[in-house]
């Protein structure tokens, strides 16, 4: 029986958004397969994580498809990335814990570039007056990737209903962002 690479990596990623310190065994038997077969395709926990970090990117660069970051106002805008990322908000709020994955010289490109893609959405919301002057887009990306990952994290606690993700995180982001006469 072939192994279904995207099965294991979604039941990955599932566990351990809501317990980051699973094992391998853990992630194995959530997987419903051997701790050697999944040793196999992932030799440890460093490549199980690396995996699902390609994941994230592929994740997050549809979410921004999704979005149409060029149509219309840049507030609804982003309204619309929240509601297109909150799938995978979850593990993006795993990986965000990750330290490695963001230290060093292999840091992986496609965070750069969706970087660039949000930073350039709050830029042209500033340049066309939506946004605030005084908030740089770099500060604006790091805050909506905070309040991403605090937002999963909320609802995996039952903190927050799900269904609230996407309001509650655009509003705080917007209350902050929104230039105000």
């Amino acid at each position: 029986m072939a192994l279904d690479r995207d099965h294991v990596l979604r039941t990955a990623a599932a566990l351990l958004t809501r317990k980051s310190t699973a094992t391998m065994d853990e992630v194995a038997k959530a997987a419903g397969i051997s701790r050697a077969t999944l040793h196999r395709h992932f030799a440890g926990r460093d490549a199980l994580v690396r995996a699902l970090e390609s994941l994230g990117i592929a994740e997050c660069e549809a979410a921004l498809d999704a979005a149409r970051l060029d149509d219309g106002p840049a507030s609804k805008a982003i309204r619309r990335l929240v509601g297109a990322i909150e799938p995978a908000a979850g593990l993006l709020a795993f990986l965000y814990s990750e330290n490695q994955l963001f230290e060093g010289d292999e840091q992986n490109e496609g965070w750069t570039r969706i970087d660039e893609r949000i930073a350039a959405l709050f830029r042209r919301g500033q340049q066309s007056g939506e946004f605030r002057i005084d908030l740089t887009p770099a500060w604006l990306t790091e805050a909506l990737y905070g309040l991403l990952a605090s937002g999963a994290w909320a609802v995996q606690e039952g903190r927050v209903a799900r269904k609230d993700f996407t309001h509650m995180i655009v509003e705080l982001l917007l209350g902050g962002a929104l230039r105000r006469d």
